[in-house]
């Protein structure tokens, strides 16, 4: 199976101790979002897991320790944006941190695993389409020698990030400014020799050369590891998301990065709290297992296959 890591969490950023604990060990423990008693054990030897999929804004804590890998397959997505503080309150500065962590994840792994994500787009009097017209531009000049693609998307309002957005004096984006702003930004991705794609988006852009994303991909996956894969689309996902399959091995309500569009997490103090029952050794990312939890082994097993199928 794929493993991400994880859409509901900066793993990589904070949980990076952990996450490398239960490497060791060989499993984890992942409570169900909608039921928080049922428990499932995910198996997470090299033989059974495909690939990862990591997805941060800050590699750093990872990158000295990325040699305990070695077994598997992996990429990472990798969120930089141009947004200030006032959108992404604990993320360092990308020019002096972010960029550079970018730049060495990418010597260490090659431009083809580290996929920059330029997203959500949002507008606003202080982000305004020129705004990220320049940034998009900047951030690609000093990017593009470090991966291959940008993928973009639009912001998604939820009900859980209503209060956190209504600072930010978000304007309209209607499918017009859509299209120009995504033409505009394909056509500066290409001149620095990237492909873009959008995530989970119903506009068609292909007309600008911009492709539907396929974020946790089938494709690369198959590419990195040599072998073809028997996996489907994830069911659990929207309809225009085109993921494979995988098992999400994060938790809402712990991601301390505190982007105000962040739908994983609802409110700070639920963050709060569950990063103060984190604990490295734990098998499971917040607290302990407790006498009334159910756990259940999930069927974990290897999706490659070696004999090309002509169905």
């Amino acid at each position: 199976m794929i493993i991400s890591a994880s859409r509901r969490t900066d793993i990589p950023t904070y949980y990076s101790d952990w996450f490398f604990n239960r490497i060791k060990e060989g499993f984890l423990f992942v409570r169900n979002p909608m039921n928080a008693h049922q428990i499932s054990r995910i198996d997470l030897r090299p033989d059974v897991v495909d690939g990862i999929v990591f997805w941060t804004k800050n590699p750093l804590p990872m990158l000295d320790r990325l040699d305990l890998l070695k077994e598997y397959t992996y990429y990472f997505q990798f969120t930089l944006t141009s947004y200030g503080e006032d959108v992404e309150s604990n993320i360092p500065s990308k020019s002096d941190v972010i960029i550079p962590s970018f730049q060495r994840l990418s010597d260490k792994l090659g431009s083809e695993r580290v996929i920059w994500r330029y997203d959500p787009i949002f507008l606003s009097q202080k982000y305004s389409i020129d705004y990220h017209i320049h940034y998009f531009e900047m951030l690609a000049k000093r990017l593009s020698p470090y991966t291959k693609k940008c993928t973009i998307s639009f912001l998604d309002y939820y009900r859980n990030t209503e209060k956190k957005l209504s600072t930010l004096g978000i304007q309209p984006f209607p499918i017009e400014s859509q299209i120009f702003i995504a033409k505009k930004i394909s056509e500066i991705a290409h001149s620095y020799g990237l492909s873009v794609d959008t995530c989970a988006e119903k506009i068609d852009l292909q007309n600008y050369g911009i492709q539907h994303a396929h974020c946790i991909d089938e494709k690369l996956f198959e590419k990195l590891l040599g072998c073809p894969l028997k996996i489907g689309k994830d069911k659990n996902q929207r309809m225009e998301c085109g993921c494979i399959e995988s098992i999400d091995i994060g938790v809402y309500n712990t991601c301390r990065n505190g982007c105000k569009y962040c739908y994983a997490n609802y409110n700070n103090a639920a963050v709060s709290n569950n990063s103060s029952k984190h604990d490295v050794y734990s098998p499971i990312l917040v607290g302990n297992i407790m006498p009334t939890d159910k756990i259940s082994i999930r069927n974990m097993k290897s999706c490659q296959y070696g004999q090309l199928s002509f169905d």
